[in-house]
């Protein structure tokens, strides 16, 4: 892909620009994979730097729109809505592709009175879900939040150490069957890293 042009901070912030966003949550556990995503992208470090700057500085404004209107003029019209029921709040969940990651979506929960409950990458409809067995299929970006605390239930969610970072801790067995507390951190809702109690 060729480089990208630098935005400036009076570019539109574009798709791209939101997915640079993401990445740069990622950097702090996963620097190498999210390496490898900037060259892909075909954009700089500094570009990484730019984009997260412009979409805090967006979200911080006292002009700010609502964060549902906020995703809305970033990433489009959703390629779906749909009805969503969390506990007893009845949610509209609104997706969009994310082309970095063509088998996953990113998902903007809305409760009844419009404000955003949640905001994460979930697995695109119809996309094969990992399968996860044991400890060592837990690895960087291979799973959502969702997915780890089906296949590991019961999973207790954990608080995160940032508004877009989530935890969960469950048991899991390793390749010999041995069951190991762990303990998974996500950003964005996409797995980051595990750690395994009683494992060198």
């Amino acid at each position: 892909m060729p480089a990208a042009q630098r935005p400036t901070s009076r570019s539109p912030f574009t798709p791209l620009d939101f997915q640079l966003v993401l990445l740069r949550r990622m950097a702090d556990h996963n620097p190498d994979l999210v390496e490898d995503a900037r060259h892909e992208l075909g954009v700089s470090t500094a570009d990484m730097r730019e984009a997260n700057k412009r979409w805090q500085a967006m979200a911080r404004s006292p002009r700010s729109r609502p964060p549902a209107s906020r995703y809305r003029s970033v990433l489009g019209t959703p390629e779906s809505v749909a009805a969503r029921k969390i506990g007893d709040l009845d949610c509209e969940a609104l997706i969009w592709p994310v082309p970095l990651w063509p088998d996953l979506r990113f998902e903007v929960l809305l409760a009844p009175n419009g404000a955003v409950w949640n905001e994460w990458l979930v697995r695109a409809p119809g996309a094969a879900a990992p399968d996860l067995r044991t400890v060592d299929d837990l690895l960087p970006w291979s799973c959502t939040v969702d997915e780890a605390a089906r296949a590991f239930a019961p999973a207790r969610p954990l608080e995160g150490t940032a508004p877009t970072r989530w935890g969960l801790a469950f048991m899991a067995p390793d390749a010999e069957g041995v069951r190991h507390e762990c303990v998974a951190e996500f950003t964005w809702g996409l797995l980051q890293r595990v750690a395994v109690t009683g494992r060198p």
